[in-house]
């Protein structure tokens, strides 16, 4: 894809080779719907085919980075076995696109980030959050099995007590709790994230770039190492697209109110 070819994200080349990404779905807090989830695993591949392009920074539009997945996709999705292998083989390339991609990637979260939008917020090699950032993975909330990336990285960055707490009990974390428990890289004043997005995208733009490129692809080892607990997470979660529990989340989701999951009748 070209960056023409995207429509719901946004695209500004900086000096020094930074290049700008901008989620752009603000009127519902740039949650993935089918699109966005698709150009969501496209763009790293993108970005690393663009010669001119050395650091890459992504944030939201409005008030959040992004709030999950689109809820009419994940209906939609209900014991549909193609729409289910589909989505499955999407959520793995985003993941691995990501770790393949050669450029540095800086996320700057502001707001919510959830679903696919906290993928990208935490797979980025460095991650800065705005103090009133609130993370969550909210797949158990939804009745299905933490998939996606949480498997793959959660441990890694914040130990497996606090991953098992967290991704077990689908509980938001503020984003000076995220920098606290090492599930963020940093955390600024709300006010101050986007400065520092862009500073820290210079200092990396204007370093060694073979050794920057070098050191990520060493460090990313130990993600790839964990790849086979990725893909069975990713299994675990599509069984969850058969169940009643998940459609029971999705309306419990819509309506604003507490889950009552079949499974605990």
């Amino acid at each position: 894809m070209n960056y023409a070819d995207y429509a719901h994200i946004l695209f500004e080349k900086r000096e020094h080779g930074i290049l700008w990404v901008t989620l752009n779905r603000p009127e519902v807090l740039n949650a993935a719907d089918a699109r966005l989830h698709t150009e969501l695993v496209a763009l790293w591949q993108t970005i690393d085919a663009d010669p001119d392009v050395t650091v890459a920074v992504i944030t939201g539009a409005g008030r959040a980075f992004s709030a999950g997945g689109d809820l009419q996709m994940v209906e939609d999705a209900y014991q549909n076995y193609a729409e289910v292998t589909r989505i499955l083989e999407e959520a793995r390339d985003l993941v691995y696109n990501m770790l393949r991609c050669q450029k540095p990637i800086i996320s700057a979260i502001n707001g919510a980030a959830v679903g696919a939008g906290l993928v990208v917020a935490l797979l980025a090699d460095v991650s800065i959050a705005g103090k009133s950032a609130r993370l969550a993975d909210g797949h158990v909330r939804m009745g299905v099995a933490a998939g996606d990336h949480a498997a793959i990285i959660w441990p890694l960055l914040c130990g497996m007590a606090k991953a098992k707490y967290y991704l077990m009990t689908s509980d938001f974390v503020s984003g000076e709790a995220a920098e606290q428990m090492g599930l963020v890289s940093l955390c600024v004043a709300d006010e101050a994230l986007l400065d520092k997005a862009m500073a820290v995208a210079v200092n990396l733009a204007t370093g060694p770039r073979q050794a920057i490129k070098y050191t990520k692809r060493a460090l990313n080892q130990w993600l790839w190492q964990a790849a086979p607990i990725f893909d069975h997470s990713l299994a675990l979660e599509m069984l969850g697209f058969f169940s009643e529990d998940m459609m029971e989340g999705v309306a419990s989701l819509r309506q604003k109110r507490p889950p009552r999951f079949p499974t605990n009748e």
